[in-house]
């Protein structure tokens, strides 16, 4: 059963210029396996993670850094939850997170499908 589900889009350009305005940006939104994306990319696990919260109903507490984006041996996204958000994901029902990432057009997309 569908719990919940998220998208989010984030024009790439505008986050690249948010985060030369405030250099702080990117080690509040992204944890550290994360920061060494190419900007690219970095959209599109900011999108994830927006996508997440909505598929969560809302932060409810969580910070950024409570949630982070992993690429699979196959390359395909997936989550690492901290402790705060696996327990936020338990209290919603959801055992499986379903991500997908999708780059076009100077544009990041994320949707999420939380399973119970």
């Amino acid at each position: 059963m569908i719990v919940g589900i998220g998208v989010d889009v984030v024009d790439i350009a505008r986050l690249e210029s948010a985060m030369d305005r405030t250099p702080s940006m990117r080690a509040r939104l992204f944890v550290g396996s994360e920061l060494g994306l190419q900007l690219t990319s970095l959209a599109g696990t900011y999108a994830a993670k927006e996508a997440l919260v909505k598929a969560f109903k809302g932060p409810a507490g969580l910070s950024w850094q409570d949630i982070e984006v992993v690429r699979e041996a196959s390359g395909a996204p997936s989550f690492e939850l901290s402790d705060r958000a696996s327990q936020r994901a338990k209290e919603l029902g959801i055992e499986t997170l379903h991500l997908s990432i999708s780059h076009d057009g100077g544009m990041a997309t994320a949707f999420v499908v939380a399973e119970g």
